[in-house]
């Protein structure tokens, strides 16, 4: 195998280690989109966050290594290369059937985070003023209130100490009241008798079938992008046991000096 073969899967490892890098990092700095609720959701995004970046960093390694590897023909940093893309390769598998399986679970975390974070939700707090505005940004975004309707908004504390006449700002259906787009706006008009969710001009529909949407929307991407990186990592292993196949015997004169 030529040496920009060697160079080109090796450079592609680079990239991919500096992406799931990246990535990792990403989820764990990004404190004002749907991720932020996700990790609150669940502690296991921000431990998986940490595997990220602890994949990527390996990969890069591995990719320097599985370089110095090939060009000074040195097997026994072929087979270190071969055996770290593997058990890469299997410990993504794993984790991708793990989140298979505990889709339901995650779900359901989700759902009980969103019901605590509305009915706590407070404008003045800022202790917690990420995870507000990360709900306020899902609620603006997907056109939607609540996780299940509107009508969990009523379990606020603050709206129902104001008899419900205000409303969430995120949640509703006019213009002029999503400029803000965060907090509480109160109603307009009078109404007679207890105010209700109903009263309010927000949206009907939950988040939930939004975020379900979501995810079922951008599947395929996640899944290419997963099977690129497996391809990637195929080929580095296909590429090792090449090389290995093609070194005789070990010539440590070749090993670089320092």
């Amino acid at each position: 195998m030529g040496g920009n073969s060697k160079g080109m899967i090796v450079f592609k490892l680079e990239i991919l280690g500096a992406v799931i890098l990246g990535f990792g990092i990403w989820i764990l700095a990004d404190k004002t989109s749907f991720i932020a609720v996700l990790q609150t959701s669940s502690p296991s995004l921000t431990t998986g966050a940490y595997i990220l970046i602890g994949v990527g960093a390996l990969t890069m390694l591995m990719g320097f290594l599985g370089c110095l590897g090939a060009v000074n023909e040195i097997r026994c940093l072929l087979g270190l290369y071969f055996t770290c893309l593997l058990i890469i390769l299997l410990a993504q598998i794993a984790a991708a059937l793990v989140i298979y399986f505990q889709k339901d679970t995650l779900k359901g975390e989700l759902s009980n985070v969103v019901s605590v974070l509305i009915e706590d939700y407070d404008p003045a707090d800022e202790d917690e003023r990420n995870l507000r505005d990360a709900w306020d940004y899902v609620q603006t975004q997907l056109a939607c209130c609540g996780w299940n309707g509107a009508k969990e908004w009523e379990n606020n504390e603050i709206l129902k100490n104001k008899s419900n006449t205000e409303y969430p700002c995120s949640c509703s259906n006019r213009s002029k009241d999503l400029v803000e787009g965060r907090g509480f706006c109160s109603l307009e008009d009078s109404v007679n008798g207890t105010v209700t969710s109903a009263d309010w001009p927000v949206h009907e529909q939950g988040c939930m079938n939004g975020v379900e949407q979501w995810l079922k929307d951008n599947l395929g991407v996640i899944l290419g992008v997963c099977t690129g990186v497996a391809i990637i990592e195929l080929l580095g292993m296909i590429l090792s046991i090449s090389l290995c196949k093609n070194i005789h015997s070990e010539d440590y004169t070749k090993v670089p000096k320092s």
